[in-house]
């Protein structure tokens, strides 16, 4: 018999929609910083977490420029997912990630989701 290995899915019930849930995790969620993103998170209390992403034009560009950074981020928390406690995160991103290696942006939201896990794993 092989293990069972978690599967690395994003659905629908990943993904936060409504403004409702953004506002949320903006009034009350704890801020995780770097360089190129901007964390917010909030326990959600169901058994996954949950992403949100806000990339505006202002900081990332054309919509050509947009739509890969949200493929970036939405892969890395694909692949990050079963290691994350059961928290909502918003990521917006900031101005240095608009010229920023890929590599460099990985590297960041794998240290990004490392601190989500030490710091949010106790709430």
């Amino acid at each position: 018999m092989q293990p069972t290995v978690p599967r690395l899915r994003f659905s629908a019930d990943l993904r936060l929609r409504s403004k409702l849930q953004f506002d949320a995790i903006y009034a009350s969620g704890r801020r995780i910083d770097d360089r190129f993103f901007g964390l917010r998170v909030k326990p959600n209390g169901l058994t996954h977490a949950r992403i949100g992403l806000a990339v505006s034009i202002k900081t990332a560009g054309n919509g050509v420029a947009r739509n890969r950074l949200r493929r970036l981020v939405r892969e890395s928390f694909r692949l990050a997912q079963h290691a994350l406690p059961a928290v909502d995160i918003v990521v917006a991103a900031k101005n240095p990630s608009r010229e920023a290696p890929p590599t460099a942006l990985r590297a960041s939201l794998a240290t990004l989701w490392q601190r989500v896990a030490s710091t949010c794993a106790s709430s």
